[in-house]
């Protein structure tokens, strides 16, 4: 089927068409506004001089999209062997295409592919019967422009498109736990019966803090119990009157150091190696913390016959809870590809996997063809060319901009 491109137009006082009895025109007509325009019967968009039109067309169905033509007089078909015309497309970055055409069947057909995105100001040019005709209009999609203030107060945030080292990745599942170096058993240094309790369960304390005092069996003195380290009491075995022996009367872990513990199955084992980077993050949200496979615990479960891998995971605003469920995504292998991006920056846009280049203060898509994908950079393989300026944080804010403007595409 024919699909026809929208063309998005400034809003403009149409200039004098000419006369059938002109010899040569001259004169450039600018368009209405988007969604004004006049529909032909290929279902595209009309551009009028006087009694002559050309119906301009985009038709992708099932080949890649390319110019067709239409051309009329008097609201009747012309042949097209009779037109001659070319279409000229500026796009945001300056670069500039023109497109010749040639007869088939009853339309003119562009001798090119009119590449993604469908994003330029355009110029059109057609001679019939000795009369020249000129229309120029731009054609926007994808594209919006923000301030630089409320880009900043937005969080967006730019990068070059270039090199990098893309890493192919293997996603494991673990949980949080305290780092076995983060807890202390507290117990009676001797014997005796406990006089005061000074800490609950849930209690913050620094190192040296008074937990409970004691009066010994031996000496009938009353001596401190203080906290070994700093952290939160997890558990209080004892109360007034208790008498202590060796079991610990207080538990102290300190929340801030966790470590991520994930269960590594056979066929897995030799991909995994301490050292290898990993981006821990939440079964659910988007909280996300980067680190290393520090080690592997020396013994495998006997029943799954996985291996414990653990990696360091610095808690010290106490986001991640022991016990948690977290996904790690290990980067088993790297290598250095041409041109990437930065993975947080794609988005989807129609059919397309995207990111939006940044020309002064506009920003407009790039539909992009993709290589491998790692968990900070992934592999561009066209659609966009090396140096390129993009949106490489919080692009969502963009997107979400574009789609409330209604600067999408409409074939």
């Amino acid at each position: 089927m024919m699909r026809t491109f929208t063309l998005a137009l400034l809003l403009v006082l149409p200039l004098a068409a000419c006369g059938d009895g002109a010899a040569n025109t001259n004169a450039e007509h600018e368009a209405p506004a988007a969604g004004d325009y006049e529909r032909g019967p290929h279902n595209g968009r009309m551009l009028r001089d006087g009694d002559f039109a050309l119906e301009m067309t985009v038709f992708e169905d099932g080949i890649p999209p390319e110019y067709r033509l239409y051309a009329y007089r008097g609201d009747k078909p012309l042949p097209p062997g009779e037109v001659q015309a070319s279409v000229t497309i500026r796009r945001l970055d300056e670069e500039v295409t023109t497109f010749a055409f040639k007869p088939e069947e009853n339309y003119l057909r562009g001798q090119a592919t009119l590449v993604e995105p469908h994003s330029f100001d355009v110029a059109v040019t057609a001679s019939e019967g000795g009369r020249r005709h000129h229309w120029k209009f731009p054609s926007y999609e994808g594209r919006t422009t923000i301030a630089p203030a409320a880009a900043r107060a937005a969080g967006i945030e730019t990068a070059i498109a270039g090199p990098a080292a893309v890493g192919e990745t293997l996603e494991i599942v673990g949980r949080v736990e305290l780092d076995p170096s983060a807890s202390a058993d507290v117990g009676a240094k001797f014997p005796g019966r406990v006089v005061s309790v000074h800490r609950n369960v849930g209690d913050r304390v620094g190192r040296g803090a008074l937990l409970a005092r004691i009066e010994s069996s031996y000496s009938l003195q009353t001596y401190a119990v203080t906290a070994p380290i700093a952290g939160v009491i997890t558990q209080r075995n004892t109360n007034v009157g208790d008498v202590t022996g060796d079991d610990p009367i207080f538990v102290i872990s300190d929340p801030a150091r966790t470590v991520a513990t994930f269960p590594v199955f056979p066929r897995d084992i030799e991909r995994v190696r301490p050292g290898q980077a990993v981006q821990i993050r939440g079964l659910e949200g988007e909280r996300s913390q980067s680190s290393t496979i520090r080690d592997f615990l020396p013994l495998a479960e006997v029943q799954t016959q996985t291996v414990t891998a653990r990696a360091a995971l610095p808690n010290p605003g106490g986001f991640w809870r022991p016990g948690m469920a977290v996904r790690g995504i290990v980067t088993v292998d790297q290598r250095t590809v041409p041109l990437a991006v930065r993975t947080e920056a794609l988005q989807q846009f129609r059919d397309f996997r995207v990111v939006f280049a940044k020309v002064g203060n506009t920003y407009e898509v790039r539909m992009l063809e993709l290589g491998r994908e790692g968990p900070e950079w992934t592999e561009v393989l066209g659609g966009l060319k090396p140096g390129t300026t993009y949106a490489a944080k919080n692009s969502y804010v963009i997107k979400a901009d574009i789609e409330k403007s209604g600067a999408s595409h409409d074939h």
